[in-house]
């Protein structure tokens, strides 16, 4: 390996770190409130503020995932303790599964206690069979914590680890073909409930081979970025003049490049934060991002109508603000119950972030 590779390490490691950060902070826009129905939010299609909400889903939300479920198989790929599967299925059923599970047992109990008991505007648990889907999301995504299927899916991805490390780049490459067909066919569940997951898995695997990681950083930022512009704006085009007219499948085909040229430009511009002013802040946000991944849907379900009350609902003037805003209320409330409960129950912290605090 170069010797150029070798100095990049240490700035490696802080831009996966970065990346984490901004993608989960991301994921905030996907699911930030808005105070609206679906039939509400239809009868606002085209206006200045769906159009910037689109903007930050599509751009900081759904388009960074990616770069996470590559990050995810870029360091299976290089982790000898992959080969060990008992200890590997155990390590992470208890950093991936054991959360998840957990966290989905305190949705229920907050927020669907919470529209029970105080007329909460939010999903009610209906019967056993409801609450066994929500906590461990078995052949449908859950209806409270809507961002756990990829946890879920992950989760099975490192059950399939040990397999995936010891084939060949080509049988990598076909694992992910078929996981790229699957995602344009619309079919997963209940295998998969996003087969896009395993996509980005193996390519992060096939990434690790390749040295694709140290090879991205060498390219000019524009050159990383335009694909990604281009791409993102003729989704938008497709959104606003096209809508549901365009077939289903080549809608996801589109989608699915959109993504593959999203991981490269966050990953580019994760390089860039990495050895910039903003470094350190963000270095020390990210052993709570995990815990932010898990609690962000809960808060906004418990205080989104709240704080909806002072900004306004969508489409009110002030719901811009709060727009922009959201992720960094909901990270400065999960720093601050994180930090608590990793003072008075170091234990619980350590199980629900995953041994991340």
């Amino acid at each position: 390996m170069p010797e150029t590779i070798y100095a990049a390490r240490p700035r490696r490691s802080d831009a996966i770190a970065i990346a984490r950060v901004v993608c989960i902070l991301g994921v905030v826009y996907v699911h930030a409130w808005t105070g609206r129905s679906g039939e509400a939010l239809a009868e606002l299609r085209g206006t200045g503020q769906d159009a910037l909400r689109w903007g930050l889903m599509e751009i900081f939300g759904r388009s960074a995932v990616p770069l996470l479920g590559l990050i995810s198989g870029w360091l299976v790929a290089g982790s000898n303790r992959t080969r060990d599967f008992s200890s590997h299925i155990r390590r992470k059923a208890r950093t991936i599964a054991l959360p998840m599970i957990l966290w989905n047992i305190i949705a229920i109990i907050l927020v669907g206690g919470a529209a029970l008991c105080l007329d909460l505007t939010a999903p009610i648990p209906k019967s056993f069979e409801w609450a066994m889907q929500e906590i461990f999301i078995l052949t449908r995504n859950p209806d409270i914590n809507v961002q756990m299927p990829f946890l879920r899916d992950l989760f099975l991805c490192m059950v399939a680890a040990p397999l995936l490390v010891r084939m060949p780049t080509w049988g990598l490459a076909l694992v992910a073909l078929a996981a790229a067909v699957a995602h344009i066919a619309g079919i997963g569940p209940p295998l998969l409930m996003r087969a896009s997951i395993l996509f980005f898995f193996t390519g992060g695997m096939i990434a690790r081979r390749n040295d694709w990681a140290e090879r991205a950083v060498a390219i000019p930022a524009i050159a990383a970025i335009a694909p990604f512009a281009l791409l993102i704006s003729a989704q938008l085009y497709v959104a606003i003049m096209v809508g549901d007219a365009m077939p289903r499948n080549a809608a996801l085909a589109l989608d699915l490049a959109v993504r593959v040229t999203a991981a490269l430009a966050f990953w580019r511009l994760a390089w860039a934060l990495a050895g910039s002013r903003m470094r350190n802040a963000l270095l020390r946000i990210e052993p709570f991002v995990f815990f932010l991944f898990c609690a962000h849907l809960i808060l906004i379900w418990l205080g989104g109508p709240f704080l909806g009350k002072l900004f306004g609902r969508m489409g009110s003037p002030l719901y811009p603000l709060y727009l922009l805003l959201q992720p960094l209320m909901v990270l400065a409330v999960v720093i601050a119950i994180a930090t608590v409960l990793r003072r008075i129950a170091p234990r619980s912290a350590a199980i629900l972030s995953g041994g991340r605090l």
